[in-house]
């Protein structure tokens, strides 16, 4: 039985990481969901040319990746703490210009109207306070024929991932798919995974 206490914990370490808790809940989320991080940068295959978001990069093990392979890579979390191991983590990129972080949310990433042609977020929609609100502004900041792929561990899902993709449509985006994956190792559970796009 869940109480207030172990709540809290939990929040403290993966929810809102902060503390020293954050940074312990930063460690293992690293390595339980960094095949999931890869995977999605993977699904969303960003080019040399394009801007790509990342919404709770946590300890940054996506961002990393897609550092990789996008011209600028902007990492939004509401967590200090994790900001602060993403910039441990790309340290090179962010001297580069390549990374750019910054305190945000789902629903105010502070970047402007069409200008980022990927979204990426992994293991956020179930602690995101409104939904609807946040699917908009993701669609307000991606580009014309944008790409945004999602995925959460799926029973930790508010809903349903068919029903996550029709609120995807009501949205405004299109060619919304959605499918599970099954990630390597015994740290992390099977994903539901989304992928949409902007209408030209």
């Amino acid at each position: 039985m869940r109480t207030s206490l172990t709540d809290d914990v939990l929040d403290r370490a993966f929810g809102h990481p902060r503390g020293v808790l954050g940074r312990i809940g930063g460690a293992l989320m690293a390595r339980g969901n960094g095949p999931t991080e890869r995977h999605v940068v993977a699904v969303a295959r960003p080019t040399a040319e394009e801007t790509v978001l990342v919404v709770g990069p946590g300890p940054g093990v996506g961002l990393a990746e897609a550092a990789a392979a996008a011209r600028r890579v902007i990492g939004v979390d509401p967590s200090a703490e994790m900001l602060e191991l993403c910039r441990k983590r790309c340290a090179e990129a962010a001297r580069r210009g390549t990374v750019e972080l910054r305190l945000g949310s789902v629903d105010d990433t502070g970047q402007d109207n069409a200008s980022v042609d990927v979204v990426l977020s992994v293991n956020t929609v179930p602690l995101w306070s409104d939904r609807a609100a946040g699917f908009a502004e993701l669609l307000r900041v991606l580009r014309p024929g944008g790409r945004l792929v999602l995925s959460a561990h799926e029973k930790w899902l508010p809903v349903p991932r068919h029903a996550l993709a029709d609120e995807l449509t009501d949205a405004g985006f299109t060619d919304v798919q959605t499918w599970v994956w099954d990630p390597p190792g015994p740290m992390a559970g099977r994903a539901a995974q989304l992928r949409a796009r902007r209408p030209d």
